[in-house]
């Protein structure tokens, strides 16, 4: 799987950096693309990848910011026209996300050929979906602001064929029978896979925030992730300024990761006020200043592999 920002500005875009996307890459669990957040001009951006709209399957949008859904009306029309026919797409976001999409395609007169379906969401609320549990939490920003934290499913663990050598069963399609079955018979003996496989390999944790400030709700939703996106509009300077405009300070990031034992924090969401060298450079004196805080600051186009 793959994590792929597509936008990493706060609030406007720079020359170098886009409004709020990011991508996630279900393969190869799923053939599909998952979008948290579409900025303007993300269907520009997505030109620029690999990533087919009609593999677009669910897009979150956390709050009503124009630099996290003023993309979202191109990017749905488009979807018409590259690969997404008869493709259902689900659409989670906060309360009003509805209206605004109906009102867009309404009145620029825009007809989808595929079924939309439109999640309003609430604090507290959890979906299943392709067995991947998705729990959902208000944050504080000033207005409605959700975090997704995504619980993907355990992965079967690898086959233990020293054992099954030992049983006389040599490799071959048999194989596939202690991967595929709970029960295997072989040569008039049967055989419990189960105790021929290694324990099975928890699945990952990935949480996507939206803006905020700190609140108790981000400790539910940062618990033992393997990977947190997370903004960061401020990289330094006054800590509680950032809290005045209802945004986080790195300091506040570092806190959260180190005592929810956020294996990856993904920063994004950097203030357009920081050019790239700027925050090279800051980076470095926040490596410095924390060095067992994993982190990575996000620039547009950046891919990280979840393994």
């Amino acid at each position: 799987m793959e994590i792929i920002f597509l936008g990493t500005s706060a609030g406007l875009p720079t020359k170098e950096r886009n409004t709020q996307a990011t991508v996630l890459s279900l393969e190869p669990l799923l053939n599909e693309f998952w979008l948290f957040d579409a900025g303007e001009a993300v269907q520009h951006q997505i030109l620029q990848t690999r990533i087919k709209l009609g593999k677009l399957r669910r897009v979150f949008i956390t709050h009503m910011h124009g630099d996290h859904l003023f993309g979202l009306p191109g990017l749905l029309s488009s979807r018409s026209f590259q690969g997404g026919e008869n493709k259902p797409l689900t659409l989670y976001g906060p309360a009003g996300i509805k209206a605004f999409i109906e009102t867009t395609l309404k009145l620029s007169e825009s007809r989808l050929n595929y079924p939309l379906e439109i999640v309003e969401v609430e604090d507290a609320a959890v979906f299943k979906e392709d067995d991947i549990t998705i729990k959902v939490h208000l944050l504080a920003h000033g207005i409605p602001s959700y975090g997704y934290r995504l619980e993907l499913p355990a992965s079967q663990g690898r086959l233990l064929q020293d054992k099954l050598e030992k049983e006389g069963i040599m490799p071959g399609p048999i194989y596939r029978d202690f991967k595929m079955h709970d029960t295997v018979e072989y040569e008039g003996k049967v055989y419990r896979a189960q105790d021929y496989r290694a324990e099975a390999v928890p699945g990952k944790i990935l949480t996507f925030f939206g803006d905020t400030m700190p609140n108790s709700n981000e400790d539910l939703l940062a618990e033992q992730a393997d990977v947190m996106v997370h903004e960061s509009t401020y990289l330094e300077g006054d800590h509680l300024l950032s809290h005045q405009y209802h945004h986080s300070h790195i300091a506040d990031v570092v806190s959260l990761a180190e005592r929810s034992q956020v294996k990856l924090t993904l920063i994004n969401h950097v203030s357009n006020r920081y050019h790239q060298q700027d925050i090279t450079a800051l980076s470095e004196v926040i490596r410095a200043e924390h060095p067992d805080f994993n982190f990575r600051i996000a620039h547009d186009f950046m891919t990280v592999k979840i393994e």
